[in-house]
């Protein structure tokens, strides 16, 4: 299997699982790891875990594979499918954790920047060299990473392809916390233990979807969405919940993700990432 797929305690482990080419990315890959997103949030997971197996979190587009001649569609529907994944991090209700060891690098680097929480080992290493060898970047960080680090670093790390460890992507604000690599798992972990035991479901799905429609929104857009996000959390049992063990000095017992709970009913917005799919580019 190209994608391992774990769950236990809520949290859901998904690991790119190609380590002979350091989890490079092929269609089959970008699949499965879209596959295995839409699992967790099947299953109920609050939290996923996305990390690598072997020497890297994921080295960027496997270039020695054999490339056959593409139209326009397939080459349309090959890029789409590493969009997907970025496109499934975002749908996912609940916060992915990247646990970065290693490289990441080209799609690799856009799927952990994806994430909403980036651990990376002290020998991680970030990039795009996508411009070396003539291609540009596909999943979205040509907005994602300027909102992040600014217009005039972004394109200076697009246009050179420069590599940079993860001291240098915790300057940036790309990283939350820089480990020894034996250290970056068992972070991981424990931010998803807490995130799954002590965190309102409903309140996180609710804050994610905000934050991520709100990246294209101005702020008075954002004010508005906030008042119809507060009118249904404030109802809402989880809330109730939260208040009754601050209260009674327990752990909250937060219940699972209602499946009633539409993050673009409440909001007025579609979910960020929701895109036409592959099927969709095939019938097209």
């Amino acid at each position: 299997m190209v994608v391992e797929y774990e769950l236990a305690e809520s949290v859901a482990r998904i690991y790119l699982n190609r380590p002979h080419r350091l989890n490079a990315v092929v269609p089959e890959l970008t699949t499965s790891l879209v596959t295995a997103l839409g699992r967790a949030g099947r299953d109920g997971a609050r939290v996923v875990i996305l990390a690598g197996r072997g020497r890297a979190f994921c080295s960027g587009f496997d270039l020695k594979e054999p490339r056959p001649a593409e139209t326009v569609l397939a080459t349309r529907i090959r890029v789409d499918g590493i969009q997907e994944v970025t496109r499934a991090i975002r749908r996912f209700p609940g916060p992915i954790i990247a646990a970065v060891h290693g490289y990441a690098l080209g799609a690799g680097c856009e799927f952990a920047l994806g994430c909403d929480l980036v651990v990376a080992a002290q020998d991680a290493e970030f990039g795009f060299p996508e411009v070396s060898v003539g291609l540009s970047v596909t999943g979205g960080i040509s907005r994602l990473l300027p909102l992040l680090v600014g217009p005039v670093r972004a394109k200076e790390l697009l246009l050179l392809g420069d590599r940079f460890g993860a001291p240098r992507a915790l300057e940036l604000g790309l990283v939350n916390r820089v480990l020894e690599p034996g250290d970056v798992l068992p972070a991981a972990r424990e931010y998803a233990r807490d995130l799954a035991r002590n965190c309102s479901p409903a309140a996180m799905a609710a804050i994610r979807h905000q934050v991520l429609a709100d990246l294209d929104a101005s702020f008075e857009d954002a004010c508005r969405r906030s008042y119809a996000v507060m009118e249904v959390l404030n109802s809402g049992a989880d809330f109730r919940e939260g208040v009754d063990s601050f209260v009674q000095k327990r752990p909250p017992a937060f219940r699972p993700l209602p499946d009633d709970l539409d993050p673009e009913k409440i909001t007025g917005v579609l979910t960020p990432g929701a895109r036409m799919t592959v099927t969709e580019l095939r019938q097209a």
